[in-house]
């Protein structure tokens, strides 16, 4: 292959998605005589950098402010005056971090950034002459592509959401968009679409029947609505992940409900051993229970992730929702059949992602 290449990851900490897509990138390249130099991961308050992956990466961590959403009182939704005000506060901050991603990507000796959606990378593009080449890779450009027809889906605020997409990408020589299903690139807007980036401890589980529904929730304010359902149904069992780190690994509730910290390798055990799964639709887990073959029901707290489950929903993954609708899970699971087609298709992703990260 040659002499292998460098790259610098810069990476959007909201959610588990972005992370995990980073360690599966990763691996991928160090096993093809390539080197991650260096993980540049945007932070908040409202989040925690997961365990996980601090433990499942092998190039360095630093972490820098960069701008978030904040959570309604209920930790449910996204707030959004409370984000503009609170992003508005932290600009003095958000100045330093685009100092120091210019600074740290100058330095870092790399012949490749690749950014995962943080929105700072393409402001610290925007502003100074960045010789090294830009690869942004995420879902969230598919919704650029003329095919998708996000137009269709009927979400209002669709135009702040591709401003801020747009954003992120400024001076990416290439866009990759991870999609539920082959479509042709848009070479115009540099859109290359490619599989989802699924880790190989997915692609090497083996999935089997449960007899509970898994879960995982963005906010933790939607424990109340598993909650009242658990108290209609107990007899249904559920395991639910969530972000609140002031509890222990485990919170059992009783013999049929319980509430985990997030923790990957937990996680994507309960995923290959449920008989549905529910979420707050981030892209990743939806993928993860696509390729299992689970049925889903999605719950979207932010205009992202309505987005997900509208392609989702038109994938035939699953139902939408505006709370956790478990008893309506278990009707869709009645009729659901997976897409054989996406196993195969998830499983190219290696090659496909490889060949667009080391042609420049």
């Amino acid at each position: 292959m040659g002499k292998g290449l460098k790259y610098l990851f810069i990476v959007q900490g909201e959610g588990r998605g972005h992370l995990t897509q980073a360690m599966a990138l990763e691996k991928l390249l160090n096993e093809n005589g390539h080197q991650v130099v260096g993980m540049l991961v945007g932070k908040s308050q409202a989040r925690q950098l997961p365990d996980f992956f601090v433990r499942g990466v092998s190039a360095p961590v630093r972490q820098f402010d960069s701008v978030n959403f904040q959570p309604s009182a209920e930790n449910r939704t996204v707030n959004m005056l409370k984000s503009v005000l609170y992003n508005v506060e932290k600009f003095p901050q958000y100045l330093k971090s685009i100092l120091f991603l210019k600074d740290a990507i100058r330095d870092s000796g790399a012949d490749v950034v690749v950014n995962f959606y943080e929105l700072l990378t393409g402001i610290a593009y925007f502003n100074f002459k960045i010789d090294i080449p830009n690869i942004s890779i995420g879902h969230q450009y598919l919704f650029h592509h003329p095919d998708f027809r996000l137009g269709d889906s009927g979400i209002s605020g669709t135009e702040g959401l591709m401003i801020f997409t747009r954003i992120t990408s400024i001076g990416a020589c290439k866009r990759l968009a991870l999609s539920f299903r082959s479509m042709a690139d848009d070479d115009q807007k540099k859109i290359k679409v490619v599989p989802p980036i699924l880790r190989e401890a997915v692609l090497e589980t083996k999935p089997v029947q449960g007899k509970y529904i898994h879960g995982y929730m963005l906010n933790a304010g939607f424990s109340e609505d598993v909650m009242k359902w658990h108290a209609l149904h107990p007899e249904v069992e559920l395991r639910f992940f969530w972000d609140r780190w002031s509890e222990t690994p485990v919170k059992k509730i009783d013999d049929t409900l319980s509430f985990y910290l997030l923790d990957d390798r937990e996680f994507l055990k309960q995923m290959s051993g449920c008989m549905a799964y529910a979420s707050t639709a981030g892209f990743e887990s939806v993928c993860e229970a696509m390729y299992f073959g689970k049925p889903i029901l999605m719950v979207p707290s932010h205009i992202e992730q309505k987005c997900n489950a509208f392609d989702a929903v038109r994938s035939g993954a699953g139902i939408s929702s505006d709370f956790f609708d478990l008893s309506a899970l278990l009707e869709f699971a009645g009729r659901f059949t997976p897409d054989e087609a996406f196993p195969e298709w998830a499983r190219s992703a290696r090659r496909r992602i490889l060949e667009e990260l080391v042609v420049l």
